[in-house]
């Protein structure tokens, strides 16, 4: 048996029946990582914690205690989620050695569940890129094809899936950080409804869109994990309980935007995610054409909000309170030289971009206005989800390309985004599952879905995936 290769209710299954232990399962996987170091899908690697972990649960097992079903297993958590006295640098040299003194929420969760963590994953520097190749501690590569990227920001997270370092993992996507990695890696990947999962103790990038979210092997793994880390946290005021209904699906109703399907997309993608589109209407779906005819706009929307909200976060990071400093002559010098030296260029661009968003006479021009182009976003998926059930789009627009290939023209690289920020913005639930190969290179097909309606997505998603 792999025991690698396992979803989270085959693994679960096997420790009950003691098929084999917490402490061989936790030992196979730290012994993948140690062969994927090429793939550099981990920062930091916790092996005496995660052994320590994984004998308690063997421990419990033996006596016949109840398990959770996360119980035992081995998932990471990307750099930018806290772990207590574990180094956490959100992919930061400005945060090379700092220790987080307490957890997140999402997980206290896994560890009440009794998760094995096996260590933190590689990302891009504060979340802030689609390719993992702005991290301070060097690229981390696909899994796929090492001389191409994992997606970005939440790249360690989802190649140490795909390559079978961890059962599962989490992520965090500000535009698309869970789902275009997970595209890229061929794995699956859910961003959470806005509010759905709490983000205390995420290290903040853009407060309005970020959301916690996991990446797993299955759509049925995505459901057992999210189910484990959502609910209303009192030390988060934007985490909610909705009350949603039990809702039947019965002759689903499925979305297609036109103005997802434009020049410019790769057309090998658009003919796999039309055929994975036929094969609903083959089960019974039903196909409604839907239009979002502010898509166009989201882009600039996202590259105006996200940036402001990055720069006043990112204030803190002043070389006072904590973190890397550089000792100087006078207070300007050392917020000047600790932030100059500490920040990477991505960071730094977007801080600019942010401030100058927000400064005194242009704020009226740009920030406010990209926050009423986000109401009109949020009103055109309004509209089409009074016609149908889901909306079903690609991804991303490529496949994963080449290290190297965006990094000297920011804008290209922005644009990998281009079908995953609206949804952000809109703060609606959305998945990525594999819906195919180009040679050898996977294909992510996204589901959208209705605020709150994340049983629905996960129904639609595993009605593909059966």
């Amino acid at each position: 048996m792999n025991l690698e290769e396992l979803t989270i209710t085959k693994a679960h299954q096997g420790l009950k029946k003691k098929q084999f232990s917490a402490l061989e399962l936790c030992k196979a996987y730290l012994d993948k990582i140690e062969e994927g170091k090429e793939v550099h899908a981990f920062l930091t690697v916790n092996e005496s914690l995660a052994l320590s972990q994984a004998k308690k649960i063997d421990d419990l097992i033996a006596v016949g205690s109840e398990m959770p079903v996360l119980a035992g297993l081995p998932c990471a958590v990307k750099d930018n989620i806290l772990v207590e006295n574990v180094r956490c640098t959100a992919g930061s040299k400005i945060l090379g050695n700092y220790i987080a003194p307490y957890s997140a929420t999402v997980v206290e969760k896994l560890k009440s569940q009794g998760a094995v963590i096996l260590g933190k994953t590689n990302m891009d520097e504060f979340a802030m890129g689609s390719s993992t190749e702005n991290s301070g501690f060097g690229a981390t590569r696909n899994p796929h094809d090492l001389t191409r990227v994992p997606g970005g920001s939440s790249g360690g997270s989802a190649a140490a899936v795909a390559t079978g370092e961890c059962l599962y993992a989490l992520g965090s996507d500000t535009g698309g950080s869970v789902r275009q990695p997970a595209s890229f890696c061929g794995v699956v990947g859910l961003k959470p409804t806005y509010g759905a999962v709490s983000r205390y103790g995420l290290i903040a990038f853009a407060s309005s869109l970020d959301q916690i979210g996991p990446i797993t092997k299955t759509v049925e793994d995505a459901k057992i994990v999210f189910e484990a880390i959502s609910g209303k946290d009192e030390l988060d005021s934007t985490s909610v309980s909705p009350k949603i209904g039990i809702q039947k699906l019965k002759n689903v109703r499925i979305g297609v935007p036109k103005e997802y399907f434009v020049k410019g997309m790769d057309k090998e993608i658009e003919k796999m995610i039309r055929a994975a589109i036929k094969k609903y209407t083959d089960k019974g779906a039903k196909v409604i054409e839907v239009s979002l005819p502010h898509t166009e706009y989201a882009l600039p929307a996202y590259y105006i909000i996200n940036p402001s909200e990055a720069s006043a976060n990112l204030a803190r990071y002043d070389g006072i309170k904590y973190g890397f400093s550089k000792k100087e002559k006078s207070l300007i010098d050392v917020y000047l030289q600790s932030r100059g030296q500490g920040f990477g260029a991505e960071v730094r661009r977007r801080i600019m971009l942010g401030t100058y968003a927000l400064s005194s006479g242009y704020y009226e021009a740009y920030y406010l206005r990209a926050q009423k182009v986000r109401t009109k976003i949020k009103e055109d998926f309004d509209k089409a989800f009074s016609k149908v059930d889901v909306i079903v789009t690609p991804t991303s627009p490529t496949t994963a390309f080449k290290i190297g290939e965006k990094t000297s023209d920011p804008l290209t690289m922005y644009l990998s985004d281009i079908y995953t920020v609206s949804i952000n913005l809109a703060g609606l639930p959305a998945i990525s599952l594999p819906c195919g190969r180009i040679g050898k290179l996977p294909v992510g097909m996204q589901i959208i879905g209705k605020a709150f309606q994340e049983n629905i997505i996960f129904k639609v998603a595993q009605l593909y995936e059966d």
